[in-house]
C-alpha cells in the first residue's frame, strides 16, 4: 500500500467508476469530416458576422433576404456576435467554478 502525502486529496470515488468501453484508439477520435464540418461553421459565422457589422455599411444590398435584413437592422445584428464572447465567458465561469468545487 502506498503512503499518500498528507496534502493529497484522493479523487472523487465516482470518478473510478467511470470505464470506456473497450474500443480501438482509431474509434475514440474524431472524423475527418467532424473537423471539417466546426471549420466550415466557423468560416461561415466569421464571414456572415463580418458582414453583418463592419461591411454592410459600405456595400451595396446583396438581393440575398437574409443579408439584407442583417444589413437594414440597427440593433439585434450585434445580438448574435455579442452572445459569442459573453457565452465564453459563461462557460470559462462555470468552468473554473467547477474546477474549485471539484478541487475544495
Amino acid at each position: 500500500m502506498r503512503r499518500r502525502r498528507p496534502t493529497h486529496k484522493p479523487r472523487p470515488s465516482w470518478i473510478d467508476k467511470v470505464v470506456l468501453p473497450d474500443r480501438p484508439e482509431e474509434s475514440r477520435r474524431p472524423s475527418a469530416a467532424a473537423g471539417y464540418a466546426i471549420l466550415v461553421c466557423s468560416v461561415l459565422v466569421l464571414l456572415v458576422g463580418s458582414y453583418a457589422v463592419f461591411f454592410s455599411a459600405f456595400l451595396p444590398k446583396t438581393g440575398i433576404w437574409v443579408l439584407d435584413v442583417l444589413a437594414e437592422d440597427r440593433h439585434y445584428k450585434y445580438l448574435v456576435i455579442m452572445l459569442i464572447p459573453a457565452g465564453t465567458g459563461f462557460v470559462i465561469a462555470n468552468w473554473v467554478g467547477w474546477q474549485y468545487y471539484m478541487n475544495s
